[in-house]
């Protein structure tokens, strides 16, 4: 396991691990979700298996989360995920193990940009594996108010969301309105059709940010032929350690499917 340290494309840090098998056969950009890390335990556990398939492995913290790089959560924006995905798949391309076309995974909001990369991107993209994406910015807004009636037209008002969460900084996550303004624009069943490599999607049924029915949306949209969705029984969108042999299991199958 080695870290490493870069600057994206508005000099902000970007603090990141790299870990690399003693015979890579493959490489893969493993993505966080919002406010999370690289060291979260869902995007180890993605990180681990794909180490174990022999993969050469790189986890970063976006700028603007709450891990080591640079920025504030409240500055938070799929825009900059996005692009400080783009960076640091970027930087890659300088070192001795990079290696193309290669695999993506993510969580949540980490793999929201997974895909959206990958419909901009589908010759570089070997395979895909979106866990719990959001699918769009406007479906996202919808699940919101499933959850909370009144929650966005309340953040609007207020320009900012303030939450207590006892295991932040200070007990209290501050995200600004253009958060969602910014999410808005983007939707990854418009390009869908771009995404012709093959893809896993995995979700549970219990998951109220990124519902099922939304997931199967996406599915839906995408070509016949490489697509897979695995809707996990009880498992909520932050999904436990209870679930992690299952999701693991499914992933590590994936793998060898095409590998």
């Amino acid at each position: 396991m080695e870290r490493f340290e870069i600057h994206n494309r508005d000099g902000a840090r970007i603090v990141g691990i790299l870990d690399l098998p003693s015979q890579a056969q493959g490489l893969v950009f493993v993505a966080h979700g919002l406010g999370s890390s690289k060291n979260s335990p869902r995007i180890a556990l993605i990180a681990e298996t794909f180490l174990e398939k022999g993969f050469a492995v790189v986890r970063f913290d976006t700028t603007n989360t709450f891990g080591e790089s640079d920025g504030d959560y409240q500055d938070a924006t799929v825009t900059n995920y996005l692009h400080d995905l783009e960076d640091v798949i970027a930087w890659a391309k300088t070192q001795p193990w990079y290696h193309e076309p290669f695999a993506l995974a993510g969580s949540s909001l980490g793999a929201f940009t997974t895909l959206l990369f990958s419909e901009a991107h589908p010759k570089l993209v070997r395979a895909l594996a979106p866990v719990a994406p959001v699918v769009s910015g406007d479906l996202r807004v919808q699940a919101a108010e499933r959850r909370d009636p009144g929650s966005i037209a309340k953040w609007r008002e207020a320009g900012i969301r303030v939450e207590q969460n006892s295991k932040r900084p200070g007990g209290i996550e501050r995200l600004k309105w253009n958060h969602i303004e910014d999410s808005t624009q983007y939707d990854t069943r418009t390009e869908a059709d771009q995404l012709t490599m093959p893809v896993l999607l995995i979700v549970g049924d219990a998951d109220d940010i990124t519902p099922q029915d939304h997931v199967r949306l996406l599915y839906d949209a995408l070509p016949e032929g490489n697509k897979r969705l695995e809707v996990v029984p009880s498992m909520g969108h932050g999904f436990s350690e209870e679930f992690f042999p299952q999701v693991k299991a499914t992933l590590s199958e994936w793998i060898d499917s095409w590998l």
